[in-house]
């Protein structure tokens, strides 16, 4: 297997050539479409990804260890069909519509200006996730762990507090309507 260590790669279009099996280690990606690529059995550990499309990638039994995402665009990727071990990640100001993390442990994981729209959490341990500024509109939350995670600038969530753990949660008062949805409240 080849390793690619501490490289910046800028302007790939992975979507058309495919990228290199093996491992990347500290590598930064800047303006890479990697939209519809095979990424399976990759490893990208500490990598950043700048400006780049992951959309509807292929990331069955890749890795991502300590890899942040900011400004990407991820929509419809299963990252619930990644290497679970070690999986550690980080996204700010990005779109992960339709991506799915079930059954995935992603405990502290930061969330920062992302539109997670009907993004699958069913099963996730968010323990200590934050999500500053997130629209979370139709996000999936079933049997998911939510404990001591900060929810409290989140818009648009709809999460039941009998169908998940959610000990010592965060929330503004702007959003009890997302807790309290199903009982057909009218808050004002």
């Amino acid at each position: 297997m080849s390793t690619t260590e501490s490289q910046t790669i800028s302007r790939q279009n992975f979507a058309e050539t495919g990228i290199a099996k093996g491992e990347y280690l500290d590598c930064t990606f800047e303006h890479c479409d990697f939209s519809r690529t095979n990424l399976s059995t990759i490893d990208f550990v500490d990598c950043r990804f700048l400006h780049c499309n992951l959309s509807l990638a292929d990331v069955k039994s890749a890795a991502f260890k300590g890899c942040s995402f900011e400004h990407c665009k991820i929509t419809g990727v299963n990252f619930g069909e990644c290497n679970a071990f070690m999986f550690s990640v980080g996204f700010s100001h990005c779109v992960l519509d339709y991506s799915v993390f079930f059954k995935m442990k992603m405990k502290k994981t930061p969330f920062a200006n992302c539109s997670l729209k009907q993004v699958d959490f069913e099963e996730t341990d968010l323990t200590e996730a934050v999500f500053n500024d997130c629209d979370l509109t139709a996000a999936n939350f079933q049997k998911t762990i939510l404990e001591k995670a900060d929810l409290r600038t989140a818009v648009n969530f709809n999460i039941d507090p009998e169908q998940n753990r959610m000990k010592k949660a965060r929330f503004s008062g702007q959003g009890l309507p997302g807790l309290l949805g199903k009982y057909g409240l009218n808050i004002e």
